[in-house]
């Protein structure tokens, strides 16, 4: 259940940094609070994951794929390149969370 929790932090932080986008583009209480939640709801599930998972593995895994989730949020919402230089190294970030699953 552990890694459950890590992958619904990691989806916490993805959607507020959306959240901070959004809220750049046009500032509102709204959407301020919005990044409040999210963020608060992704930290929860964080320490959850962390009681399961040794923090370096918990961490590492939830800032990637946070990274990458963010990357291909920016892609497919907010009109950011998805060049095939950007896209490699999105893949290296992923398959080092996958390495820290399998042998961390």
């Amino acid at each position: 259940m552990a890694w459950v929790y890590l992958v619904i932090a990691s989806l916490g932080e993805i959607f507020g940094v959306m959240a901070i986008n959004l809220y750049l583009q046009k500032r509102s209480w709204p959407r301020l609070l919005l990044i409040i939640v999210t963020f608060s709801v992704g930290f929860w599930f964080l320490s959850l994951a962390m009681r399961d998972i040794p923090m370096g593995t918990a961490y590492a895994i939830w800032t990637g794929l946070g990274a990458a989730g963010a990357v291909l949020m920016g892609i497919m919402f907010f009109k950011e390149a998805a060049g095939w230089k950007r896209m490699f190294f999105l893949c290296l970030i992923i398959g080092g969370a996958v390495g820290l699953k399998l042998f961390g």
